[in-house]
Parts: C-alpha cells; sequence; structure tokens
C-alpha cells in the first residue's frame, strides 16, 4: 500500500511540474505565475482525478498497471479492467501544440496591447487590474501613442508573461514586443527621451516600488484572506477554468508564489512590517513630488509616473472590491500622490 501511495504521489508531482510555467520557484514578477495552467494540464488532473476514483473502486493498483501495460512480447499477466480502458479511451493525454501569438484585429491598423482585464476594461480601454500591465497601459497613454486593448493571459504571450504589444507596423506580428522593450520601442516611435539617463534618482525611487511597495500589495492581494476571496480570486483564478479543482489547485499555487518571494528577503512575513516599508515609501515618494504636477519636475508624465500610478490606481480604486485597504489608508495621508493620481486618471 505504501508503494502504492509513493507511486501516486510522485506522478501527482510530475504532473504539476510539467502543467506549470517553466519559472523560478516562487516568481511572481511580471505575474507570470498568474495563469499557471494551460488547457492541456487542466485536462490532465481533471482525467487523472477520476482514473484514481475508478482505480479506487475495482481495488487495482495503479502502479501495477502502470507496470503491466499490454506489449508486442506476449501475454500480460492480465487484461486491464474495462473501466480503466475505457477511462485512457474517453481521456486520451495529448500534448496540445504551443499557441499560436494573437493576430491583430482585421478592422483597423491599430497597435494591440495584450493585458490582463476583463471584456468590458478592454472595450472601453480601462486601465488593467495589474499593476505590471497598468504601467506600460499608462506610459504608452502618456507619450502619445495610440493603441488598443485586447484582453489575455500570461499563455497568450510569447515570453510568458504580460503585457505586449503587436504594433500595427510593420506588418510582420511574428515579433511582438514584451514589456521589457517598450520603452526603447516607444522612444524610437515618438522620439521621447529616456528617463533612467537624464536622472540620477530614478533607479533609487524606483526600488521602493519594485520592493516596499510592491511587497506590500503582494501580501494585500494574495495574503490577506478576505481580498484573496474578494480581489485576487475574481480577477485571475475564477476566469482561467471553471473546473473547481483546478481553481482550487491555481488559488494554493498563487498564494504560495507570493510567500515564496516575500520569505525572499525575510525570515518570516510580518503584515505591520510590510505596511511600514510601504508607509516610509510613499513618504519618501510624497516629498519627491513635492508641489510639482509630475515626478522629477517633469512638463508631462513619464514612466516612472507611470509606475507610481500602476500601484496608487489600484489602491485607490472603489472598483477593485477591497475588503481590508491598510495601503489606501496610507496613501491617502499624502494630498499630493491622490492627486497626482487623479490627474494621471483623465488620460484613460
Amino acid at each position: 500500500m505504501n508503494s502504492q501511495l509513493q507511486t501516486m504521489r510522485s506522478i501527482t508531482r510530475k504532473t504539476r511540474k510539467s502543467a506549470t510555467s517553466p519559472e523560478r520557484k516562487g516568481e511572481v514578477r511580471g505575474d507570470r505565475s498568474l495563469d499557471p495552467l494551460g488547457k492541456s494540464g487542466n485536462d490532465f488532473l481533471f482525467g487523472l482525478g477520476v482514473l484514481f476514483v475508478i482505480v479506487s473502486m475495482t481495488n487495482f493498483s495503479l502502479s501495477t498497471y502502470l507496470h503491466n501495460m499490454p506489449d508486442t512480447s506476449g501475454k500480460p499477466f492480465f487484461t486491464v479492467p474495462a473501466p480503466v480502458k475505457r477511462l485512457f479511451d474517453k481521456f486520451p493525454l495529448t500534448t496540445y501544440p504551443a499557441n499560436e501569438i494573437p493576430q491583430r484585429s482585421q478592422s483597423n491598423g491599430a497597435n494591440q496591447l495584450f493585458v490582463f482585464t476583463d471584456a468590458r476594461g478592454a472595450r472601453e480601454g480601462r486601465p488593467s487590474f495589474n499593476p505590471q500591465c497598468l504601467k506600460w497601459q499608462a506610459y504608452l497613454k502618456f507619450v502619445g501613442i495610440g493603441f488598443e486593448i485586447t484582453s489575455a493571459n500570461n499563455h497568450a504571450s510569447p515570453t510568458g508573461a504580460l503585457p505586449f504589444l503587436i504594433p500595427s507596423l510593420p506588418t510582420d506580428i511574428s515579433n511582438p514586443i514584451p514589456s521589457h522593450r517598450l520603452q526603447k520601442w516607444a522612444i524610437e516611435q515618438v522620439h521621447c527621451e529616456e528617463e533612467q539617463q537624464l536622472n540620477l534618482r530614478f533607479e533609487v525611487y524606483a526600488s521602493l516600488l519594485d520592493h516596499r511597495i510592491r511587497n506590500a500589495w503582494l501580501y494585500m492581494l494574495y495574503l490577506d484572506g478576505e481580498n484573496f476571496d474578494a480581489v485576487a480570486r475574481r480577477l485571475y483564478v475564477d476566469p482561467a477554468t471553471s473546473n473547481s479543482l483546478v481553481r482550487a489547485t491555481l488559488g494554493h499555487q498563487l498564494q504560495q508564489a507570493a510567500r515564496d518571494e516575500l520569505l525572499k528577503t525575510s525570515q518570516y512575513i510580518d503584515a505591520a512590517d510590510l505596511e511600514g516599508d510601504a508607509n516610509g515609501a510613499f513618504e519618501a515618494l510624497s516629498t519627491l513630488l513635492g508641489e510639482d504636477e509630475h515626478f522629477f519636475g517633469r512638463p508631462n508624465p513619464g514612466l516612472f509616473d507611470a509606475s507610481v500610478f500602476a500601484y496608487t490606481q489600484l489602491i485607490l480604486d472603489d472598483t477593485m472590491g477591497w475588503k481590508r485597504n491598510r495601503l489606501g489608508q496610507l496613501l491617502r495621508e499624502h494630498p499630493n500622490l491622490v492627486q497626482h493620481r487623479e490627474r494621471l486618471l483623465k488620460f484613460f
């Protein structure tokens, strides 16, 4: 019996490993882990669950079955039970081909930006509910590049992460532009400046967003139980699949990925410490902005403004449905950051 259980656990581990995206443990950057199971992964987990039930009912060892498959060398020790054979006939284990790169809309020649959003958000061009996607969505708007929003998930991306853009020109769509190349592409289109080279403080303050604010965001969205059920599950888990088993698995993976990410820089996760770090970051950003309309005294909003807006918009957005929003309380203590968010929201 123990050997049977060990075999079952081994198969389950291998199945989960092959069904998830090939990424580092705990990786959440770019939200690549938000859609870890593809079509083949969902079908396989479902089929494996049904197989386990049938095998249990027939009192037939799964390990015995796997080691006694019929072959051409002669008659097997015994025949495969009919229920198991019918299961494999109904649920063949297949490998689906890789997803094709999404096609650009044929109705017009607009640039297509693929982000996390819902159907209404894509239709109306609303801000994405994902910070990484919203950062680049806002930046392209700020520099004056026109585009249309398309709802997508990580499996639709050639790099395995959103956002990415299919430009209107050239017509070759086989080379979409991933997020790490979007700024370079935008500069080539509209000849705007690269802020990182113009201001030495850019990287210093960007680290506040990438670490302190982002860590507090991960905790609030994924590890606060009420927020996870009200926000993350609704936005990321439920739209991915209707299968309750896969939903439960995906939800667990999201929360574990957030834990692993936070434990990279601390031996334990303390909500008060994370909120304190975020509050310090908000104070530093508020001081940096001062009475200016945009960061670093720019006449127009740029990439750093977009990076800040990607968090302040979602933290202060009542339509997100937060159950507990400590970050929102801390952010509202800095009126200039709130006003900065309101000004940039007018671009949408």
